[in-house]
């Protein structure tokens, strides 16, 4: 893809390739489980993968654009409590070392104290309305990657508060979806059955691409673009969804009614993670999705959404809160002035927002509306 932000694109892809391997690792350890895991105050696993992922991407990105913000889900608070832990989100890191030094487009932290600073600064960046910032979310769906099911890595760049640049590799997810499977939907166990998985990349007004992640000639694949571009293609009439997401979403028979009025296979495409969601949306394997929280002071976090949205956009999807709201990126570490999401193919966004805004109403949950 030739863009303006062609080098923001070559160091973000070098830094999820990598990323990527790191993951694998992890996952190829202990049966598919990292011995090394934690609980993070909101009981939602942490790995070795996602400090070691998120490391290296902060120091990646950070080399090559010391002077932008950076973003990420993870700080160094859980290794600073577990001294083991550090030692294997080091250890996870050192098989690169070679490639970082001799000049690649991606780099390492220097020392132990190095990883623990990269991590804090990204724990402590806030997104804004102003500059350039990048947000990482190094392990996208944790409780589903600690089973070995479907995950990503997800970078974004912000510019001013738009998403300008988005990569998100998924290295479990075979980069023929929605092209050469025949529409199979993808759910939590897929698994690409060549080993490759994929990598999706997107740039403001230049389209969203895929290509393969692993492999012989990946990087010198040609990408597939995705969509067409303006909204008009159009894609299998199915959802995605979290069946098992329900923590945070109003009780299933909203969404379910929703894309029973809507004519949408559901689940469809069954994900836990929201950059999959996103991935499956911009490859075609379903056209719409709609989340509604349980609460309106539920928020989402950022790291879940920028750059993966993006993805969709540039393939022809329109994305708004539940209110028909933009997503506003610039509202901090949480989307807070947003609630839940609606998306679609341009030309159907209207009418999804519509019926998802009717079976509220009708179902007696009004107050989850703006209007309420």
């Amino acid at each position: 893809m030739d863009s303006p932000y062609r080098r923001e694109l070559q160091v973000a892809l070098a830094a999820v390739e990598r990323a990527a391997t790191v993951s694998q690792a992890v996952l190829l350890s202990s049966a598919g489980r990292d011995t090394a895991a934690v609980e993070k105050d909101d009981l939602s696993p942490v790995t070795a993968a996602d400090l070691a992922v998120q490391a290296l991407l902060a120091a990646s990105v950070g080399q090559a654009f010391p002077g932008d913000v950076l973003v990420g889900e993870e700080s160094a608070a859980q290794l600073r409590s577990h001294p083991r832990l550090l030692e294997r989100v080091w250890e996870l890191l050192l098989p690169l070392r070679r490639d970082a030094e001799a000049g690649t487009e991606f780099g390492l932290p220097r020392d132990r104290d190095h990883l623990c600073e990269l991590l804090d600064r990204c724990g402590e960046g806030v997104p804004g309305p102003n500059g350039r910032t990048w947000v990482f979310d190094p392990v996208d769906g944790t409780k589903a990657f600690v089973r070995g099911e479907m995950y990503a890595i997800n970078v974004a760049l912000l510019s001013g508060g738009r998403q300008v640049v988005g990569v998100a590799a998924c290295p479990l997810l075979s980069a023929r979806t929605g092209a050469g499977d025949g529409g199979s939907a993808v759910c939590n166990v897929s698994v690409d059955p060549e080993g490759r998985g994929a990598v999706l990349f997107a740039a403001r007004g230049y389209g969203a691409y895929v290509r393969p992640l692993f492999g012989a000639g990946a990087r010198d694949a040609v990408p597939r673009r995705l969509g067409g571009g303006d909204g008009s293609a159009r894609r299998l009439r199915r959802a995605v969804t979290c069946v098992d997401g329900l923590v945070s979403g109003v009780d299933d028979g909203v969404h379910a009614a929703v894309a029973a009025r809507l004519g949408r296979e559901y689940p469809g495409c069954d994900l836990l993670g929201w950059v999959p969601r996103w991935a499956a949306l911009a490859l075609g394997a379903a056209d719409a999705t709609v989340w509604v929280y349980g609460t309106r002071d539920y928020h989402a976090k950022v790291w879940d959404h920028a750059g993966a949205m993006l993805l969709f956009e540039e393939a022809g999807g329109l994305i708004t809160d539940v209110d028909g709201r933009p997503i506003d990126l610039a509202a901090g570490r949480k989307l807070k002035g947003n609630f839940g999401f609606v998306a679609a193919l341009k030309a159907e966004h209207a009418e999804v927002l519509v019926v998802v805004q009717e079976t509220l109403r009708e179902r007696g949950l009004r107050h989850l509306l703006l209007e309420g």
